[in-house]
Protein backbone atom coordinates (compact mmCIF):
# COMPACT_ATOMS: atom_id res chain seq x y z
CA UNK A 1 0.00 0.00 0.00
CA UNK A 2 3.18 2.77 0.35
CA UNK A 3 5.50 2.57 -2.25
CA UNK A 4 9.09 2.29 -1.36
CA UNK A 5 9.47 5.44 -3.51
CA UNK A 6 8.13 7.46 -0.89
CA UNK A 7 9.75 9.20 1.91
CA UNK A 8 7.65 9.20 5.28
CA UNK A 9 9.43 10.79 8.25
CA UNK A 10 9.53 8.07 11.25
CA UNK A 11 7.27 11.36 13.26
CA UNK A 12 4.22 10.51 10.59
CA UNK A 13 1.63 9.27 11.68
CA UNK A 14 -0.52 6.54 9.49
CA UNK A 15 -3.92 5.24 10.15
CA UNK A 16 -4.63 1.81 8.33
CA UNK A 17 -5.50 1.16 4.97
CA UNK A 18 -3.75 4.18 3.78
CA UNK A 19 -2.05 4.00 -0.14
CA UNK A 20 0.73 5.88 -0.70
CA UNK A 21 2.24 6.21 -4.28
CA UNK A 22 5.82 6.80 -5.30
CA UNK A 23 7.74 10.12 -4.89
CA UNK A 24 5.37 11.30 -2.51
CA UNK A 25 7.30 13.51 0.50
CA UNK A 26 5.23 13.07 4.16
CA UNK A 27 6.99 15.35 6.56
CA UNK A 28 6.89 15.19 10.70
CA UNK A 29 4.16 16.79 12.23
CA UNK A 30 1.62 15.14 10.18
CA UNK A 31 -1.34 13.21 10.93
CA UNK A 32 -3.00 11.35 7.99
CA UNK A 33 -6.05 8.88 9.53
CA UNK A 34 -7.50 5.61 7.55
CA UNK A 35 -8.74 4.50 4.00
CA UNK A 36 -6.94 7.76 2.17
CA UNK A 37 -5.52 7.41 -1.27
CA UNK A 38 -2.36 9.51 -1.93
CA UNK A 39 -1.00 9.23 -5.49
CA UNK A 40 2.35 10.00 -6.92
CA UNK A 41 4.01 13.18 -6.67
CA UNK A 42 2.16 14.43 -3.62
CA UNK A 43 3.32 16.54 -0.80
CA UNK A 44 2.11 16.08 2.59
CA UNK A 45 4.10 19.03 4.37
CA UNK A 46 4.70 19.93 8.23
CA UNK A 47 1.60 20.22 10.45
CA UNK A 48 -1.11 18.71 7.91
CA UNK A 49 -4.03 17.36 10.01
CA UNK A 50 -5.99 14.50 7.52
CA UNK A 51 -9.11 12.77 7.69
CA UNK A 52 -10.28 9.46 7.05
CA UNK A 53 -11.54 8.52 3.20
CA UNK A 54 -9.82 11.28 1.43
CA UNK A 55 -8.30 10.95 -2.47
CA UNK A 56 -5.30 13.28 -3.16
CA UNK A 57 -4.54 13.19 -6.73
CA UNK A 58 -0.86 14.01 -8.13
CA UNK A 59 1.02 17.00 -7.96
CA UNK A 60 -0.94 18.00 -4.52
CA UNK A 61 0.95 20.37 -1.78
CA UNK A 62 -1.00 20.43 1.55
CA UNK A 63 0.26 22.69 4.65
CA UNK A 64 3.32 24.47 2.87
CA UNK A 65 3.88 27.53 5.12
CA UNK A 66 1.83 30.61 4.08
CA UNK A 67 2.30 33.14 1.44
CA UNK A 68 2.00 35.82 3.84
CA UNK A 69 4.70 37.94 4.89
CA UNK A 70 4.19 38.13 8.35
CA UNK A 71 4.28 34.38 9.20
CA UNK A 72 7.01 33.89 11.46
CA UNK A 73 6.85 30.21 11.66
CA UNK A 74 4.67 29.70 14.56
CA UNK A 75 2.97 26.35 14.92
CA UNK A 76 -0.22 25.94 12.94
CA UNK A 77 -1.89 23.51 10.84
CA UNK A 78 -3.49 22.78 7.64
CA UNK A 79 -6.93 20.51 8.42
CA UNK A 80 -9.17 18.50 5.99
CA UNK A 81 -11.66 16.30 7.06
CA UNK A 82 -13.06 13.09 5.75
CA UNK A 83 -13.62 11.84 2.23
CA UNK A 84 -12.84 14.77 0.21
CA UNK A 85 -11.62 14.68 -3.30
CA UNK A 86 -8.29 16.86 -4.36
CA UNK A 87 -7.65 16.96 -7.67
CA UNK A 88 -4.31 17.64 -9.32
CA UNK A 89 -2.11 20.34 -8.45
CA UNK A 90 -4.39 21.54 -5.19
CA UNK A 91 -2.40 23.98 -2.83
CA UNK A 92 -3.61 24.27 0.81
CA UNK A 93 -1.29 26.46 3.02
CA UNK A 94 -1.28 25.74 6.67
CA UNK A 95 -1.79 28.84 8.54
CA UNK A 96 -0.85 31.66 10.72
CA UNK A 97 -1.06 33.46 13.76
CA UNK A 98 -4.45 35.37 12.76
CA UNK A 99 -6.15 31.85 13.12
CA UNK A 100 -3.70 29.12 13.53
CA UNK A 101 -5.50 26.49 11.11
CA UNK A 102 -6.22 26.38 7.82
CA UNK A 103 -9.24 23.98 7.62
CA UNK A 104 -11.12 22.26 4.46
CA UNK A 105 -14.65 20.21 5.73
CA UNK A 106 -15.87 16.99 4.46
CA UNK A 107 -16.87 15.66 1.25
CA UNK A 108 -15.71 18.61 -0.96
CA UNK A 109 -14.76 18.32 -4.67
CA UNK A 110 -11.10 20.90 -4.87
CA UNK A 111 -10.49 20.57 -9.24
CA UNK A 112 -7.57 20.91 -10.47
CA UNK A 113 -5.42 23.63 -9.75
CA UNK A 114 -7.53 25.23 -6.73
CA UNK A 115 -5.39 27.38 -4.29
CA UNK A 116 -6.44 27.74 -0.40
CA UNK A 117 -4.87 30.27 1.67
CA UNK A 118 -3.94 30.47 5.17
CA UNK A 119 -6.24 31.17 7.45
CA UNK A 120 -9.04 30.08 5.18
CA UNK A 121 -11.97 28.31 6.07
CA UNK A 122 -13.75 25.47 3.43
CA UNK A 123 -17.01 23.79 4.95
CA UNK A 124 -18.33 20.94 3.59
CA UNK A 125 -20.57 19.57 0.49
CA UNK A 126 -18.77 21.95 -1.88
CA UNK A 127 -17.46 21.81 -5.13
CA UNK A 128 -14.91 24.41 -6.38
CA UNK A 129 -13.60 24.55 -9.81
CA UNK A 130 -10.63 24.20 -12.31
CA UNK A 131 -7.99 27.16 -10.99
CA UNK A 132 -9.64 29.10 -8.51
CA UNK A 133 -7.80 30.88 -6.37
CA UNK A 134 -9.06 31.89 -2.35
CA UNK A 135 -7.12 34.25 -0.58
CA UNK A 136 -6.38 34.28 3.21
CA UNK A 137 -9.07 34.32 5.57
CA UNK A 138 -12.00 33.74 3.29
CA UNK A 139 -15.16 31.66 4.53
CA UNK A 140 -16.88 29.22 2.47
CA UNK A 141 -19.97 28.30 4.04
CA UNK A 142 -21.10 24.53 3.09
CA UNK A 143 -23.09 23.74 0.15
CA UNK A 144 -21.61 26.04 -1.60
CA UNK A 145 -20.54 25.88 -5.65
CA UNK A 146 -17.96 27.51 -6.63
CA UNK A 147 -16.70 27.68 -10.43
CA UNK A 148 -13.96 27.80 -12.32
CA UNK A 149 -11.03 30.40 -12.44
CA UNK A 150 -12.77 32.82 -9.55
CA UNK A 151 -10.76 34.86 -7.72
CA UNK A 152 -11.75 35.95 -3.67
CA UNK A 153 -10.48 38.51 -2.25
CA UNK A 154 -8.79 38.15 1.74
CA UNK A 155 -11.42 37.63 4.26
CA UNK A 156 -14.76 37.26 1.97
CA UNK A 157 -16.97 35.08 3.01
CA UNK A 158 -19.42 32.91 0.58
CA UNK A 159 -23.00 31.72 1.54
CA UNK A 160 -24.32 28.21 1.44
CA UNK A 161 -26.40 27.04 -1.51
CA UNK A 162 -25.15 29.47 -3.69
CA UNK A 163 -23.44 29.51 -7.23
CA UNK A 164 -20.50 31.54 -8.41
CA UNK A 165 -19.95 31.87 -11.79
CA UNK A 166 -16.89 30.58 -13.69
CA UNK A 167 -14.64 33.91 -14.26
CA UNK A 168 -15.93 35.86 -11.28
CA UNK A 169 -13.64 38.12 -9.24
CA UNK A 170 -15.49 39.70 -5.79
CA UNK A 171 -13.92 41.79 -3.13
CA UNK A 172 -17.44 41.71 -0.87
CA UNK A 173 -19.38 39.07 0.88
CA UNK A 174 -22.06 36.77 -1.45
CA UNK A 175 -25.19 36.22 0.68
CA UNK A 176 -26.59 32.79 0.77
CA UNK A 177 -28.65 31.03 -1.77
CA UNK A 178 -27.80 33.32 -4.81
CA UNK A 179 -25.87 32.93 -8.04
CA UNK A 180 -22.96 35.65 -8.30
CA UNK A 181 -22.21 36.57 -12.07
CA UNK A 182 -21.00 39.50 -14.43
CA UNK A 183 -18.21 41.73 -14.13
CA UNK A 184 -18.24 43.52 -12.14
CA UNK A 185 -19.71 40.74 -9.91
CA UNK A 186 -23.71 41.34 -8.82
CA UNK A 187 -26.53 39.41 -7.86
CA UNK A 188 -28.51 37.33 -10.66
CA UNK A 189 -31.16 35.74 -8.81
CA UNK A 190 -31.36 33.05 -6.73
CA UNK A 191 -30.04 29.39 -7.36
CA UNK A 192 -33.69 27.89 -8.08
CA UNK A 193 -32.01 24.45 -9.21
CA UNK A 194 -29.80 23.94 -6.88
CA UNK A 195 -32.48 24.69 -4.49
CA UNK A 196 -34.64 22.22 -5.52
CA UNK A 197 -31.95 19.68 -6.06
CA UNK A 198 -31.39 19.87 -2.47
CA UNK A 199 -35.23 19.15 -1.79
CA UNK A 200 -36.09 22.61 -0.81
CA UNK A 201 -40.41 23.60 -0.79
CA UNK A 202 -41.58 25.71 -2.96
CA UNK A 203 -43.16 27.68 -0.18
CA UNK A 204 -39.26 27.95 1.35
CA UNK A 205 -37.62 28.98 -2.21
CA UNK A 206 -40.70 31.63 -2.62
CA UNK A 207 -40.05 33.26 0.94
CA UNK A 208 -36.18 32.97 0.26
CA UNK A 209 -36.70 34.36 -3.53
CA UNK A 210 -39.35 37.18 -1.47
CA UNK A 211 -36.28 38.14 0.88
CA UNK A 212 -33.73 38.78 -1.53
CA UNK A 213 -36.25 41.15 -3.51
CA UNK A 214 -36.32 43.41 -1.02
CA UNK A 215 -32.74 43.11 -0.46
CA UNK A 216 -31.66 43.75 -4.59
CA UNK A 217 -34.99 45.01 -6.49
CA UNK A 218 -36.75 46.82 -3.96
CA UNK A 219 -34.74 50.11 -3.98
CA UNK A 220 -34.51 50.12 -0.19
CA UNK A 221 -31.49 50.60 1.59
CA UNK A 222 -30.41 47.13 3.18
CA UNK A 223 -30.80 47.77 6.90
CA UNK A 224 -34.83 48.64 5.92
CA UNK A 225 -34.70 45.74 3.61
CA UNK A 226 -33.46 43.70 6.43
CA UNK A 227 -36.23 45.46 8.70
CA UNK A 228 -38.74 44.69 6.34
CA UNK A 229 -38.08 40.64 6.18
CA UNK A 230 -38.24 40.31 9.68
CA UNK A 231 -41.71 41.81 9.61
CA UNK A 232 -42.90 40.38 6.38
CA UNK A 233 -41.29 36.95 5.55
CA UNK A 234 -42.46 34.13 7.47
CA UNK A 235 -39.14 33.49 10.01
CA UNK A 236 -37.33 29.67 9.24
CA UNK A 237 -33.70 28.69 9.80
CA UNK A 238 -33.19 30.06 6.13
CA UNK A 239 -34.24 33.48 6.15
CA UNK A 240 -32.67 33.80 9.72
CA UNK A 241 -29.76 32.39 8.02
CA UNK A 242 -29.77 35.05 5.03
CA UNK A 243 -30.42 38.36 7.45
CA UNK A 244 -27.80 37.48 10.08
CA UNK A 245 -25.28 36.91 7.03
CA UNK A 246 -25.93 39.90 5.84
CA UNK A 247 -25.94 41.95 9.18
CA UNK A 248 -22.51 40.29 10.16
CA UNK A 249 -21.06 40.93 7.22
CA UNK A 250 -17.68 43.34 7.83
CA UNK A 251 -17.13 43.61 4.39
CA UNK A 252 -20.57 44.37 2.42
CA UNK A 253 -22.16 42.32 0.22
CA UNK A 254 -22.17 42.26 -3.52
CA UNK A 255 -24.74 44.25 -5.23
Amino acid sequence: MISPLAYIDPEAKIGNNVEIGPFCFIDKNVVIGDNNVIMANVNILYGSRIGNGNRIFPGAVIGAIPQDLKFRGEETTAEIGDNNTLRENVTINRGTAAKNKTVVGSNNLLMEGVHVAHDACVGSNCIIGNGTKMAGEIVIDDNSIISANVLMHQFCRVGGYGMIQGGTRFSKDIPPYIIAAREPVEYCGINLVGLRRRGFSNELIENIHNAYRLIYNSGMNVSDALAKIKTDIPMSPEIEYIVSFIESSSRGIIR
